[in-house]
């Protein structure tokens, strides 16, 4: 048989190059699973030369409906992902999924869901959560209940980030932060420090509440709680003020912005890091220009996050992979904040 001039080849081309039946061959394009071990080498191997002669493509619309998808992955996210104030936690997660997602030959799809923006839901009136196989689910703070009827559902998803049960595991990809600031802690005592401030809430966000659970965990009768405030609207000084009346020689704080609002008002009281005070973040920022200090601290490999996520979800879209949930390790990072403990710290 002739190769066709200016028209485009189609499986049926193929079969009949190959003298083969055209079943046989959308079997072999389409790598149907348990399929292709019946198929004889030499077959496989004849269509695979075919295509390589001539060029063939498959039609990647009836590809997809081959096998059932529409090669387009949700990414829903509970809080914007694009204002500035934002942009430092959801940014190098999107990198990850999107570099995973074209090495997997997948589209995404932004799901901003319905309702106020302060108020994102997934399951709401005009909900478009079929149009993509399946979704990337981000957010500091789940809504259960969707979450709930995510896990009860037939639908395909992956949390980025750990997240308790919901009627059921939930599949997700998220940061060991228990390690990681029990992993500080142990390093503030074994540099002396006795006494020690937090603050930053204890939940209700999973990531919250692991570092709260990771520091708590890793006090002992060396190592005591002097202070823990919970932050919310206090100004700078107030918080300094705070921490050097309790006593403390270190400080934790949960969120980076508040280390940096500590560093500005110590620096305004003529106080210095680590000298006079030893600040750890738990957490690193990629905004480094909010400081020139480098906080002990740690990075979350949040671009690892999304993009072994996203390989999750093509995993459970593909071969039905059963839920799996992965803590990935946080690296240390030693920052210049945390020393010896100061002789003496006072207001």
């Amino acid at each position: 048989m002739s190769i066709p001039g200016n028209r485009r080849l189609t499986q049926q081309d193929i079969a009949k190059l190959a003298g083969l039946s055209q079943a046989t061959v959308s079997l072999v394009l389409n790598d149907v699973e348990g399929v292709n071990t019946r198929i004889p080498r030499e077959t496989r191997a004849r269509i695979q030369k075919l295509i390589q002669e001539t060029g063939y493509v498959a039609d990647p619309i009836a590809r997809s409906m081959a096998k059932g998808l529409n090669r387009i992955l949700g990414v829903f996210t509970y809080e914007p992902a694009f204002p500035s104030a934002h942009a430092d936690f959801f940014t190098p997660f999107l990198f990850g999924i999107e570099r995973e997602a074209q090495a997997r030959n997948y589209d995404l799809l932004l799901l901003t869901g319905t309702g106020a923006a302060a108020q994102r839901k997934i399951f709401a009136e005009g909900n478009r959560l079929r149009l993509a196989d399946g979704c990337l689910v981000l957010g500091k703070v789940f809504d259960h209940a969707e979450l709930e009827r995510l896990v009860a559902s037939d639908y395909p998803f992956v949390a980025i980030g750990r997240r308790e049960d919901a009627g059921g595991p939930v599949p997700y990809v998220g940061s060991d932060y228990v390690a990681a600031t029990g992993a500080l802690v142990g390093k503030a005592r074994a540099l002396g420090h006795r006494r020690v401030a937090y603050l930053g809430a204890t939940g209700p966000a999973e990531g919250t509440a692991d570092r709260w659970k990771g520091f708590t965990g890793a006090l002992d009768s060396e190592l005591q709680l002097a202070l823990h405030h919970a932050v919310g609207d206090a100004a700078s000084a107030e918080l300094l003020e705070a921490v050097l009346a309790s006593g403390a020689t270190v400080v934790f704080c949960e969120e980076l912005a508040d280390a940096v609002r500590l560093e500005g008002a110590a620096r305004e009281r003529g106080l210095s890091f680590p000298a006079d005070l030893s600040v750890v973040a738990l957490g690193s920022h990629i905004r480094a220009e909010w400081s020139r200090t480098r906080f002990a601290s740690f990075v979350i490999a949040r671009e690892e996050m999304g993009s072994r996520a996203t390989a999750m979800l093509v995993q459970r879209l593909e071969v039905a992979a059963p839920v799996q949930q992965i803590l990935l390790p946080c690296e240390p990072i030693d920052g210049d904040t945390l020393g010896l403990p100061a002789r003496r710290v006072t207001a």
